[in-house]
């Protein structure tokens, strides 16, 4: 609760008349059965005139009940809304704050899952809260009361009842509390399997493992499934067992009441107030019911909600200067090891760049290329050594002025639905036509964009379905460049590209982007021939450092590569 109290407070005013109108509609409640009591007696008595008068009174309780119940559920529904919105944009926020290694923490379909489905259980519990917290309780103790004072001689009844009741209340709510916990978590195993296999449609197309895939998402759904199906035959249960309470409650108050009606006749009045009065009270104990059960699972929500909330980012940005610095770059004595990972992912790293120089970097499939370029981009902080861009340590360089410095393009292209204009407007916001035509024409990405009938305000699908492979990267360099970067990573940035192509982009970005650091991590040596300096790793270490030239004449790592390219090259 500590979580939501902050955004509750945010509605002042809201939240107190919910609260009072609830009040309004529960005192009109209450009284109701009193007032049709007195009809009932007038009735019996033949008295028209007290009939009438408190035939009246009943039509003004219910047109109070009905004008409280509209005005608590106004404001009831904008407090839980107002709650939900707000929560779900500060976790996105906090989100947003996180490092990469928080964000694999977590996982996406997890984050995806508490900012969606927990935030709904939230604006429910809230919604339900201010309409039922108050009146649940004053319906409960009121219609106690009420019964009590009508009918005195039947205390033990509804004393009976009321037990029995909260008996079977408390035993099931507190065993189905257990099973909530357990379908949030098959919720996000549902959402994961899924999102796994529309991400990778493609994969599952091409290897036919449709029934595989199908198998594995019934089996977490049965989970779903199983769990939700025990909730729902406990529920099955609870309602009989509540009304056939209820019910015998009702015959043996009727059944007393038959035996003494001559003797004591106002009892006949009495007696459907006091039915009334149980039934109240019935009521109040299911809803209550319902609230706990509401309230077990909101409060699982709140509890995943408040984990990342109250987590602290692991990479922190100082505050300063937010210009862009010089594009040099020094790693010294730079090690690192992914969160989990035993072993280091690279080792004793140390080397220098020159701004404006390009730098190839190769090795083989996890010798640490990747990971050495999302050090650079700060991705990851290292666990000992220093970076430094511009002579400044990386770790003291504004996060405005490190993304200005540093632009990263991933191999694995991710354009964001809307349009180019708008992806690219992403990295420079006030970018022109002129700016860029002049990226595109960098990456090679203008003679398709400018074929299309809207150029560069051509709509861009869900996960950029509509443009293939090698168009993906050509917009993703596009994004890159459009800001003139000091530092531009390509992490195999043109493996989708044909040789022609690729060599057109490394001309261009030799010929426009001379002053920025160039760093490109290639399997092909081809990417990196002409590279002012070269970095050949192998398990985590630089094992060379030096021209095409020099490598190819007395590193036997980066020989062994270049005669197995060349051999491949031969055979083809």
């Amino acid at each position: 609760m500590k979580v939501l109290i902050p955004y509750i407070k945010r509605y002042r005013k809201d939240p107190y008349i919910a609260v009072i109108s609830v009040i309004a509609l529960v005192f009109a409640t209450l009284w109701q059965p009193r007032l049709l009591q007195v009809v009932m007696n007038a009735i019996l008595k033949g008295d028209k005139a007290t009939i009438f008068q408190q035939g009246i009174l009943l039509i003004g309780l219910a047109i109070i009940g009905i004008i409280a119940g509209v005005i608590n559920t106004i404001y009831s529904a904008h407090v839980a809304l107002g709650v939900a919105t707000d929560l779900r944009a500060d976790l996105y926020s906090k989100v947003q704050s996180f490092a990469y290694a928080d964000v694999e923490k977590f996982s996406a379909s997890n984050l995806v899952v508490r900012m969606t489905n927990d935030i709904n259980q939230v604006q429910q519990i809230v919604m339900a809260g201010f309409q039922q917290i108050s009146r649940i309780p004053l319906l409960f103790i009121g219609a106690f009361i009420l019964a009590m004072v009508t009918m005195p001689q039947q205390w033990w009844v509804l004393i009976g009842m009321m037990i029995i009741v909260l008996g079977v209340s408390f035993y099931s709510y507190k065993k189905m509390s257990d099973y909530f916990g357990q379908t949030q978590q098959n919720i996000e195993d549902v959402n994961t399997v899924a999102r796994e296999n529309l991400m990778g449609i493609r994969v599952v197309k091409s290897f036919v493992q449709e029934p595989n895939e199908i198998a594995k998402f019934s089996k977490v759904s049965d989970k779903l499934t199983k769990v939700t199906a025990k909730i729902g035959y406990n529920f099955a249960i609870l309602m009989p067992a509540f009304f056939l309470t209820a019910n015998i409650a009702v015959a043996i108050s009727i059944y007393i009441v038959g035996q003494n009606v001559t003797t004591h006749p106002t009892y006949l009045a009495a007696i459907t107030s006091f039915i009334s009065y149980l039934m109240q009270i019935l009521f109040a104990v299911i809803n209550g019911g319902f609230l706990m059960i509401a309230a077990s699972r909101a409060n699982i929500s709140l509890g995943r909600i408040g984990e990342v909330m109250a987590t602290t980012p692991s990479m922190n940005y100082v505050k300063g200067d937010d210009k862009p610095v010089i594009g040099d770059i020094e790693f010294d004595h730079v090690s690192f090891t992914y969160p989990g990972d035993d072993e280091p992912t690279l080792k004793d790293i140390s080397f220098t760049v020159k701004a404006g120089e390009m730098i190839g970097i190769v090795g083989a499939t996890g010798s640490g290329k990747t990971t050495l370029a999302q050090l650079i981009a700060r991705l990851y902080d290292p666990d000992s050594g220093v970076i430094k861009i511009g002579g400044v340590d990386i770790k003291q360089l504004p996060e405005k002025s490190l993304r200005e410095t540093v632009a990263y393009v991933l191999q694995r292209s991710t354009m964001f639905s809307g349009t180019i204009s708008a992806n690219l407007r992403q990295v420079k916001e006030d970018a022109t036509a002129t700016q860029m035509q002049w990226a595109a024409n960098i990456a090679q990405a203008s003679e398709f964009i400018e074929r299309l009938p809207q150029t560069y305000d051509a709509p861009v699908e869900e996960r950029s379905s509509n443009f293939s492979g090698g168009q993906k990267q050509r917009l993703s360099i596009t994004r890159g460049v459009i800001a003139n970067p000091k530092i531009l990573i390509l992490d195999d940035a043109t493996s989708a590209l044909d040789a022609k192509s690729e060599k057109l982009v490394q001309e261009a970005l030799d010929k426009d982007l001379q002053h920025t650091t160039t760093v490109v991590i290639a399997e092909k040596i081809s990417s990196i021939i002409r590279a002012d300096k070269i970095l050949v790793m192998d398990d985590g270490k630089i094992v060379g450092n030096g021209n095409h030239h020099q490598l190819v004449a007395d590193n036997a790592v980066y020989q062994e590569i270049y005669k197995t390219q060349k051999a491949r090259e031969g055979a083809k």
